[in-house]
């Protein structure tokens, strides 16, 4: 495809308006095809007070509003969504490298997510009882007031559909600070924001690297942080923005684990593990990174290094997001190759004709990995799979439960039991049979375990309402007669 070269410069979005601001500037790289898209500010602490401050003096009117009245907004934002879909999705391809059909995939992603923002009138309800003869409890939930979201490059437009419809609608206003890597979908959607009839300062969008989010950790105005991207920067997000008593989720990376039986379907399986391993260039944290092979399972292995081979970088897979993201994978895959371990489809040094320039891995395959490897237990983000052998389903559990990591797990076959074993003892939080990326779609939430995720409950589904809301309890009482009961 042609890249346009330019995008106008991006600029942070505060109390409805955009603003030049926030020195010094970076340029925003295409991995295509490397180019310089646009250029975007890197701010800091001024930047995101004046974000605070907006979001904080909007609070008392976009709260007070009915959440009737607020989720009118969001049909409209959806509708929007809808018409712009076309150039949401090229938008998506050009920042972060994906196929078009990914980032298309991605933008009606971001619509489902708007249309569960929209159901919350019949989900969040309040409870009132008559607890005793003239006396009634009730709860309510109430927004928390200015919240902070921090989003990653690889899902530029879907994953800030997981937090903002959600803390919007529910009565909180929003800073967001997207990944210095993908600014332009944030941009978009600010834009379409506002076009809705969202008012200003309710979402606010504050642009730059490592001092934005230590500002938005910081600040004593914020209430909540959600926080997207890899597990070493979520410890440390979750750790400081805590410690300045704000709720944090913080949602790390990954290390998952496809559990493959003998009996599984060879077709079916063959083509959800290398769809799983290279969709999206494998940048995603539901991605299979491990095949555990049970007992003999040559014959899938086979299969998949076809459905592999016919995977071509630039046709139907899309670029990893930079040339260091490109060394380090290929690092993984030199490294692996030099313990021992086989390559079967070999990714590395892949070229896009009339792109040359761009950040292409190829789909790879790695077999005979041994558990201690780095390719078996490092966090890849690439288009890559290592194939561990088991001699049996409980060797196989084991091998998964080793991983600090416990995102997601899946496992392949027809025997119910036995996949309702790895189910019961799989050490992830969100687990698939005969599914290649096990995501729950809404109203679930979704959210792993251990090292994936640091903080209590998930930022999506059903479960990102009580992240975002807290309870009133009210206690009211008509009964003057009874001079004396258990409240007295």
């Amino acid at each position: 495809m042609s890249l346009s070269k330019t995008h106008p410069t991006v600029k942070n979005f505060i109390n409805g308006k955009f603003e030049r601001n926030g020195e010094p500037s970076m340029d925003v790289l295409s991995p295509l095809d490397g180019s310089v898209i646009s250029t975007m500010p890197m701010s800091g602490n001024k930047e995101v007070n004046a974000a605070v401050d907006a979001a904080a003096a909007a609070y008392p009117g976009w709260s007070g509003m009915t959440l009737k009245d607020r989720v009118q907004i969001f049909f409209r934002y959806r509708t929007l969504l809808d018409q712009h879909k076309d150039e949401l999705a090229k938008l998506v391809q050009i920042e972060n490298g994906k196929t078009y059909g990914e980032a298309l995939a991605e933008v009606m992603k971001s619509m489902e997510l708007c249309e569960f923002a929209v159901s919350m009138p019949q989900i969040v309800t309040n409870e009132i009882q008559e607890v005793s003869r003239g006396v009634e409890c009730r709860i309510e939930r109430k927004p928390l007031g200015v919240v902070a979201c921090i989003t990653p490059f690889n899902f530029p437009n879907m994953v800030p559909h997981w937090t903002v419809p959600n803390a919007l609608v529910l009565g909180n206003t929003v800073v967001l600070k997207p990944s210095e890597m993908v600014p332009l979908s944030t941009v978009r959607m600010a834009e379409l924001l506002k076009e809705a009839g969202l008012p200003d300062g309710v979402f606010n969008v504050v642009n730059g690297g490592k001092e934005v989010v230590e500002a938005i950790c910081d600040h004593p105005e914020i209430k909540a942080t959600s926080f997207v991207g890899s597990t070493k920067v979520a410890k440390i997000v979750y750790k400081r923005a805590t410690s300045n008593l704000q709720r944090c989720v913080a949602l790390g990376g990954a290390k998952n684990h496809l559990l493959v039986l003998p009996d599984a379907h060879v077709g079916m399986t063959a083509n959800n593990v290398v769809a799983s391993m290279a969709g999206c260039a494998g940048q995603r944290c539901m991605a299979a990174s491990v095949m555990v092979g049970v007992d003999k399972v040559q014959h899938i292995i086979d299969e998949m290094v076809k459905e592999a081979n016919k995977i071509v970088p630039g046709e139907n897979l899309g670029s990893v997001i930079s040339k260091e993201a490109k060394e380090r994978i290929e690092k993984y895959i030199t490294e692996a190759e030099a313990q021992g371990a086989k390559i079967l489809v070999d990714g590395r040094n892949a070229v896009v004709k009339g792109q040359e320039d761009g950040f292409y891995v190829g789909p790879t395959i790695i077999d005979h990995v041994k558990p201690n490897m780095a390719v078996a237990t490092e966090e890849i983000f690439g288009p890559v799979i290592s194939i561990i052998r088991a001699k049996d389903l409980d060797e196989a559990i084991t091998i998964e439960n080793s991983s600090n990591y416990g995102n997601a797990a899946a496992v392949f076959t027809q025997n119910g039991g036995l996949a309702k074993k790895v189910i019961d003892k799989a050490s992830a939080g969100m687990v698939g049979v005969n599914i290649g990326v096990p995501v729950p779609r809404e109203p679930f939430s979704f959210g792993g375990w251990n090292e994936s995720k640091f903080g209590v409950g998930d930022i999506t589904g059903k479960s990102s309402i009580e992240f975002w809301t807290q309870n009133k309890k009210t206690t009211t009482k008509w009964n003057p007669e009874d001079k004396r009961d258990w409240m007295s």
